[in-house]
């Protein structure tokens, strides 16, 4: 009987992986990611180099991303059957062998292969391998504290209707907001309407050789990568009063 392993990346650069997770990459046999159609998948550029010669990949396609609406029910029609297949399909691999599935930042904080595991449960063994989670690596590269003393730190997603994300925006003193992308425009409106919009830095592919580091006020409108957050750095309330 195999396992099914799924061991966290971190926030993109590979010198940010565990130790036991580099270890699991390097000694992998068999190994499945996730990825667009035509793209390489963020996940497989991760370990480039680190895979065994001999190694077994199994590329997971999406067979949806931006082309229709997340939220019709075409869009989870297909992704819920995406997710079914692959699930059946690694549990019969899984049935003889370790397979190893790629995940970005931490499988238990948004990972995709999270669609899986709750597929999986009672069918496989199942192992998870914590990662650094992508707004670590990012708010890392700006080089300030994201919270200090008493800041209520919220993460978003870039995917909530606009009134939803100004109003918590403005209920919390550090915020995070994933899902950006073609969200930006939208996410941007939602800070100006806080009153947050000055303080907010967008971040694109953190820890990557790419990486852009930039106040959203002084970026123009051009749109975003999907691997980009934006953060607004809390102020470190009741932090006198404890010095």
């Amino acid at each position: 009987m195999g396992r099914i392993i799924c061991c966290g990346l971190g926030p993109g650069d590979p010198d940010l992986m565990s130790v036991r997770a580099d270890r699991m990459v390097r000694a992998a046999k068999h190994v499945a990611y996730f990825r667009k159609k035509g793209q390489p998948g963020q996940a497989r550029r991760i370990v480039e180099g680190l895979l065994a010669a001999d190694v077994s990949e199994y590329p997971m396609e999406y067979p949806v991303t931006t082309e229709i609406a997340f939220d019709s029910p075409d869009y989870a029609r297909l992704l819920a059957d995406f997710y079914d297949e692959w699930a059946e399909r690694l549990a019969r691999i899984a049935r003889a062998i370790d397979i190893v599935v790629l995940c970005e930042g931490d499988p238990y904080f948004y990972g995709s292969f999270m669609h899986l595991h709750a597929r999986l449960q009672g069918r496989v063994e199942i192992e998870v391998i914590a990662g650094i989670p992508g707004m670590v690596g990012c708010w890392n590269s700006v080089g300030q504290p994201i919270a200090l003393a008493d800041d209520v730190t919220t993460a978003l997603m870039g995917t909530l209707p606009e009134p939803e994300l100004a109003e918590r925006m403005r209920s919390s003193d550090a915020l995070v907001v994933m899902k950006t992308g073609r969200n930006l425009p939208k996410i941007r409106r939602a800070l100006a309407s806080a009153g947050r919009l000055d303080d907010a830095w967008l971040v694109e592919r953190g820890t990557m050789p790419d990486q852009r580091v930039a106040r959203l006020a002084d970026i123009g409108k051009a749109e975003c990568p999907y691997f980009a957050i934006v953060l607004v750095h809390g102020q470190g309330r009741r932090r006198e009063a404890a010095q």
